[in-house]
């Protein structure tokens, strides 16, 4: 049987930490909300190794490392309210919510949002807010937020999201097609004015219904 301590502390030690997460609070909420509680049943034993774990109608849950890097660029704060596209397993929807002031996460498949919202609601998280429907090139009708969150990649990015973003709002991103996909923050400085880092590479499953470029037939 899986000794899921000594697992997890593996996980950070030579997942976590390698990846430049070094952030001692995140480390810390690594520990306290329990990734193998949101892996499907029949999975539970990959919880903690470095791949996505698929959950089913496509959707996958990213790996550890990403999830982690995810969390410390987006510098949460309890007044940040955060818009959340795809919420897969819940995972990533926790440990937001366990940094933020507010949580809408948007799911385009009904079934994992329901079992999502099991999980969290099992586990206290009264932050958040599960939406059903296709986000994949924005939400809220006019909403803003300080933090929005792709978990899946986007061949093109919408402007909607950057749109979304109140001034200093942070916008993650991962942009591209397979192999190569770019991992974007995007941070709103002023009204018209965006600064944008690369962060790393990386290769996703893409939103479904990702905006498409433009491809011409000659």
């Amino acid at each position: 049987m899986l000794d899921m301590e000594q697992a997890r502390f593996n996980m950070i030690e030579q997942q976590i930490r390698p990846c430049e997460v070094l952030e001692g609070r995140i480390l810390e909420l690594l520990q306290h909300v329990r990734r193998e509680h949101y892996v499907p049943k029949e999975k539970r034993e990959m919880a903690f190794m470095d791949t996505e774990i698929p959950l089913g109608y496509g959707a996958f849950m990213w790996q550890p490392k990403l999830e982690a890097r995810t969390v410390q660029e987006l510098h949460l704060t309890r007044n940040d309210k955060v818009l959340e596209v795809g919420t897969g397993s819940g995972y990533l929807t926790a440990l937001l919510a366990s940094l933020a002031g507010h949580v809408t996460s948007v799911e385009i498949v009904p079934e994992l949002s329901a079992r999502a919202g099991q999980i969290l609601k099992t586990y206290h998280h009264n932050n958040i807010t599960l939406e059903i429907g296709d986000a994949a090139r924005g939400w809220g009708g006019g909403a803003s937020y300080d933090a929005i969150v792709l978990t899946g990649s986007t061949p093109v990015l919408p402007t909607m999201f950057q749109h979304s973003l109140n001034i200093g709002g942070r916008l993650f991103a991962i942009v591209g097609d397979a192999p190569a996909m770019e991992v974007k923050l995007i941070t709103r400085l002023a009204t018209d004015i965006y600064e944008t880092v690369n962060i790393m590479e990386t290769s996703v499953a893409p939103l479904i219904n990702a905006l498409q470029p433009n491809r011409f037939v000659f």
